[in-house]
């Protein structure tokens, strides 16, 4: 799945060993969708895409990811696990935001009004 929005937060890593001892690191980052009504998606680079994919504040990304499901103790969790961000040019950006953003287009013109040179009919020739 793909989502293009501005990174709008950016946590502290998180690094420990699991219990099988091999030592394990995530990045999580909070991410401000683009569209009218803009939503927050809170998600992580895991393992080596930590240090793979480097994001700022204010950074604009198409972020691919994945979404994740695991249960523990009877209850379930859900993670947004990235695999890849790819910066986008903010100058290429503010082009398609203010198109987006713009009055919908104009409708058609309407069609020419009817010639209104109508013949005198007479009573007999009325439907009703």
């Amino acid at each position: 799945m793909e989502v293009k929005g501005k990174i709008i937060q950016k946590f502290d890593l998180q690094s420990g060993t699991s219990k099988a001892g091999n030592p394990w690191k995530k990045q999580n980052y909070l991410l401000e969708t683009l569209d009218s009504f803009p939503k927050k998606i809170y998600f992580d680079f895991f393992g080596d895409r930590a240090d793979q994919f480097p994001l700022n504040v204010g950074d604009m990304i198409t972020l691919s990811f994945d979404i994740e499901c695991r249960e523990y103790q009877g209850r379930y969790y859900t993670d947004i696990r990235g695999w890849k961000a790819e910066k986008i040019d903010e100058n290429a950006q503010a082009a398609v935001t203010a198109t987006t953003n713009d009055a919908p287009p104009a409708p058609a013109p309407a069609p020419p009004a009817p010639d209104m040179n109508f013949e005198q009919t007479q009573e007999d020739d009325l439907p009703f």
